[in-house]
């Protein structure tokens, strides 16, 4: 409490009055924009992703390893979040608020604080189910880049012969280009 009531102090010695009626308009117009605005995904997606990605830049750059695990499990965090959005933004996106809710959880979860959301969230939820299957992914990705690899084997070892179809084409474009450059003997 008392580390509370110094930093609220020291806000108070370095903000002025003015520089607070522009933060609190600020807060409360992109506040009101979630809630009532078109393109409020837009704008919620921004703020979860331009911030983080600007201070990830910063930690890859740094010596530190701290600040890079930090961004990396906040990361994590939004990647499992997303794809669960992915599967019920249908059913979500009727929520009143839910892109206000949805920002709030995103600065919570990247808050420079220790007990931000993405620390809570991946040692609570993500690591332990990672940890309880990590066994049988790892089993599926090696199986998978080994069919692959194979695939890759195959097409070069029966000759790079021009494909009949636009579609073969496609495909064989895309397998090459996909792949690992150690996968594939063209590189």
């Amino acid at each position: 409490l008392f580390n509370r009531l110094q930093y609220l102090e020291y806000l108070m010695e370095k903000i002025t009055i003015h520089q607070l009626y522009q933060k609190i308009r600020a807060v409360s117009l992109t506040g009101l924009y979630l809630v009532y605005g078109y393109g409020a995904a837009l704008l919620c997606n921004l703020i979860g992703f331009v911030y983080p990605a600007y201070y990830s830049i910063k930690a890859i750059e740094s010596v530190s390893k701290e600040d890079d695990t930090k961004w990396l499990t906040y990361w994590v965090v939004y990647g499992v979040f997303s794809l669960g959005e992915f599967f019920s933004d249908i059913f979500l996106y009727w929520f009143p608020f839910y892109y206000a809710f949805k920002c709030l959880f995103l600065l919570w979860c990247m808050a420079p604080m220790t007990w931000n959301g993405s620390q809570i969230i991946y040692n609570k939820v993500v690591r332990p189910i990672f940890l309880r299957h990590e066994a049988t992914v790892d089993n599926m990705v090696s199986d998978i880049s080994g069919k692959a690899m194979s695939a890759a084997e195959n097409l070069t070892r029966e000759g790079m012969t021009m494909p009949r179809s636009p579609l073969s084409a496609l495909m064989l474009v895309l397998i090459i280009l996909c792949l690992p450059p150690q996968c594939c003997p063209l590189w």
